[in-house]
């Protein structure tokens, strides 16, 4: 029996588009990104029962679905354990490219926050990489607050 698919050819539309749009954060995540803009610090939520700290911030607990309702702050330097270089302009990426994306599990947490890492060589960054949050005082609350990451020396 012959599948009907194989006789059609497939059409393909290249596009570039972008689609902005916004979302309320809710409690939890606004009051971590608060933090991030009046403080700069940086906050996750401890689940009582087990102990892990999520950063970002998690309302419950993904192991032990209890609420979360204790605050903690950790450490604003981190290890790289994931890391990816875009070196395609996207709509999306609103920095030049190359860019650096990391998932950077800061000290004190025990999940990792996805950011970028700027002033290395991209091909120079590396997992177990150390490196540190620079904030900056343009943004709002957003995970921006923080504007990048940078090696620790």
């Amino acid at each position: 029996m012959s599948n009907p698919l194989d006789t059609i050819e497939p059409m393909v539309y290249q596009s570039q588009i972008s689609v902005p749009y916004t979302w309320w954060a809710g409690n939890t995540a606004g009051k971590f990104l608060r933090s991030l803009r009046d403080e700069q610090k940086i906050l996750g939520t401890r689940c009582d029962k087990c102990k892990r700290v999520f950063v970002p911030p998690r309302k419950t607990c993904p192991t032990c679905f209890t609420t979360n309702e204790t605050w903690t702050a950790v450490e604003s330097v981190g290890t790289v354990v994931a890391v990816t270089v875009a070196r395609r302009q996207l709509a999306a990426i609103p920095k030049k490219v190359p860019v650096v994306f990391a998932l950077i599990k800061l000290d004190g947490a025990d999940t990792a926050l996805l950011h970028t890492i700027d002033g290395i060589d991209p091909d120079q960054v590396s997992i177990g990489m150390r490196v540190r949050a620079c904030f900056t005082d343009q943004a709002g609350a957003s995970i921006n607050a923080i504007s990048h990451f940078e090696p620790v020396e």
